[in-house]
């Protein structure tokens, strides 16, 4: 009864919750910021006192507050980000693959993750001002795609395809841009080539200007032409992967990641 009461309490306060957070500022981190005053303060005098150090006394210019980092765990070890980019590094890992293309997944992430034993050509339309050896950045869009027909054998994208359309990363807005980007994923990828697909799945609906949360279906017909090879899901609790998940595990999600594996 507490549980179920308990997780009715977080449903509740969920919407309420982002709202806030996207359109102010987080009220739990707001909440810690408060909370660690104290201590900073207690800090900063035993530390005055106890300094005899003159290159490393305190000084009032170079105070910088984070007294709230002891409220934090060490990591997050949980969620989408950490357990896709895990994913998809070891599946490329595990099919040796020397030369992969991606399309707008997380530099500091995946990408990071597969650096030292690929090659990487990275699409995206943002710009890349950092130089990083094995990596090639192409600026593009994954609605024209440049690449030709049937020509990348092994081919990511995580945590993209809904935001596709929506105009939050200064592409055009257009509601079917996941349907389009899907297409052209489609296109280039090569006969008996894999995709690497990450997605939010769960109540399907439109989290404008954020991204969309898919039917694990809606994806499958979007990706028509390929042959779904695996689907594995991190589920609401966010932590670790449900490997051969069902779609409707995927559907009993409020905010789930869907992990597909397409074959051409």
């Amino acid at each position: 009864m507490i549980e179920s009461l308990s997780a009715m309490i977080k449903r509740a306060l969920r919407q309420p919750y982002t709202i806030i957070s996207s359109f102010l500022a987080d009220p739990l981190l707001l909440l810690n910021k408060f909370r660690g005053i104290p201590y900073f303060i207690a800090n900063a005098a035993n530390y005055a006192r106890s300094c005899k150090e003159k290159h490393f006394s305190l000084s009032l210019p170079n105070l910088h507050y984070t007294s709230n980092d002891r409220f934090c765990t060490a990591g997050n070890a949980r969620g989408h980000y950490f357990f896709q980019d895990l994913w998809a590094a070891r599946l490329i890992h595990d099919m040796n693959i020397t030369e992969h293309v991606d399309v707008g997944s997380r530099i500091d992430g995946f990408v990071a993750h597969i650096l030292p034993f690929v090659k990487v050509t990275y699409v995206d339309i943002r710009s890349l001002e950092s130089e990083i050896p094995g990596l090639t950045h192409i600026p593009g869009s994954v609605l024209q795609m440049p690449f030709e027909d049937d020509s990348i054998p092994t081919l990511s994208c995580l945590h993209v395809i809904e935001h596709i359309g929506l105009g939050r990363y200064g592409d055009p807005v257009n509601p079917t841009g996941h349907v389009e980007a899907a297409k052209e994923l489609v296109r280039v990828l090569r006969p008996e080539g894999k995709l690497l697909l990450g997605t939010p799945v769960g109540r399907e609906r439109l989290c404008f200007d954020a991204h969309r949360v898919f039917d694990p279906q809606t994806i499958v017909d979007a990706f028509d032409g390929l042959k779904l090879r695996s689907f594995a899901l991190i589920d609401d609790e966010g932590h670790g992967i449900i490997e051969n998940a069902s779609f409707d595990e995927a559907r009993s999600c409020f905010y789930g990641c869907g992990l597909f594996v397409f074959e051409k």
